[in-house]
């Protein structure tokens, strides 16, 4: 898989997907990137930028084919790079017709899908027969408006074909973008789902009042949290200190940049849950994730004391404050 010689692809159209597109085009001449309404293509076009994110990122737009066909798309491209948040991908590939059981795809995506309560890459193997060999997932700790800023950042990439992994990692590797490569993809997906829950409960503490002694706290039990659950859904040898997992949990607790975090400070400031998610204006993947995470661990049965507290805040209506105070008698 020559990445520089293969026709690269973006699907979505938000902040990542842009950042994306800015790192992949420091590696590639050209680019192929889905957006689902025209109208925003129309207007990028004009502009040279994205008309909603990242407006001060400017493309040089005869590098880029714009499309809004799914399957024209795909058809059109070797390697496709997923970056739409996970409860509108089930909608995005609902319509497709083209086979991409033999494309090379990368997902962005840090999310579960809910329908199937998947992960991305177990929903692409699973409904549409793509080889786990082929499967990429970039994960963190990376927020889209630094690497709009050019500011250093660092991503792992994960496949569980070591080879591949390298040849997606350097579609993004750049000056301002260092690489490390991890055959994990179970565990790295998990924990970038995980840290968005984490950043919810972070903000809701921030919204209550509480202070950094107590985030600190709150992040500590929240690695172990998340060592104990990828633990046991995939059981290899993985050091959970690293950047792909503590690093990512700690930039999307804290970050100002943080949609999930600043979803949650909401919500501990005593907005409802409803109203947070018109306020915010963008897709908060942890509350999706919040419930789907609930599910899925009916199976297993982990100790998660914190995505359980999360969870009964946005689906049982329970009372921010009184939850958070018995998570905190909780921790140690």
């Amino acid at each position: 898989m020559n990445t520089k010689a293969k026709r690269v692809a973006i699907i979505g159209s938000g902040s990542w997907a842009t950042a994306i597109a800015k790192m992949v085009l420091e590696n590639v001449k050209h680019i192929n990137w889905f957006m689902r309404k025209p109208e925003t293509t129309e207007q990028f076009e004009k502009t040279g930028h994205n008309p909603r994110y990242l407006q001060n990122v400017e493309f040089d737009t005869n590098r880029i084919t714009f499309y809004n066909d799914i399957d024209e798309i795909t058809a059109a491209s070797d390697i496709i790079i997923m970056a739409v948040p996970s409860a509108y991908l089930p909608v995005i590939l609902g319509t497709l017709k083209t086979d991409i059981s033999k494309k090379h795809i990368l997902s962005g995506i840090k999310g579960v899908v809910s329908e199937e309560n998947l992960l991305v890459a177990q929903y692409l193997n699973k409904f549409f027969h793509v080889p786990f060999e082929n499967l990429g997932v970039i994960a963190g700790p990376c927020h889209a408006e630094e690497v709009a800023l050019e500011r250093l950042s660092y991503l792992t990439v994960a496949c569980t074909d070591e080879e591949k992994s390298d040849k997606f990692a350097s579609l993004i590797r750049c000056d301002y973008i260092k690489t490390t490569l991890s055959d994990d993809i179970w565990g790295t997906e998990y924990s970038s789902v995980l840290k968005n829950i984490i950043a919810i409960a972070s903000g809701i503490c921030h919204g209550l009042r509480y202070g950094d002694n107590f985030q600190a706290v709150l992040v500590s039990n929240a690695i172990q949290e998340i060592k104990r659950f990828v633990d046991t859904v995939h059981p290899i040898d993985r050091d959970i200190k690293s950047s792909a997992y503590l690093g990512d949990l700690l930039v999307t607790a804290y970050s100002q940049f943080s949609r999930n975090r600043t979803f949650g400070m909401m919500i501990g400031k005593g907005y409802p849950v409803k109203a947070a998610k018109l306020e915010l204006n963008m897709v908060a993947e942890g509350y999706y994730s919040s419930k789907s995470i609930y599910e899925i661990n009916k199976n297993y049965l982990v100790d998660m004391p914190i995505a359980e507290a999360v969870y009964k805040i946005l689906y049982e209506n329970a009372s921010p404050k009184k939850e958070i105070a018995l998570l905190a008698d909780k921790m140690s």
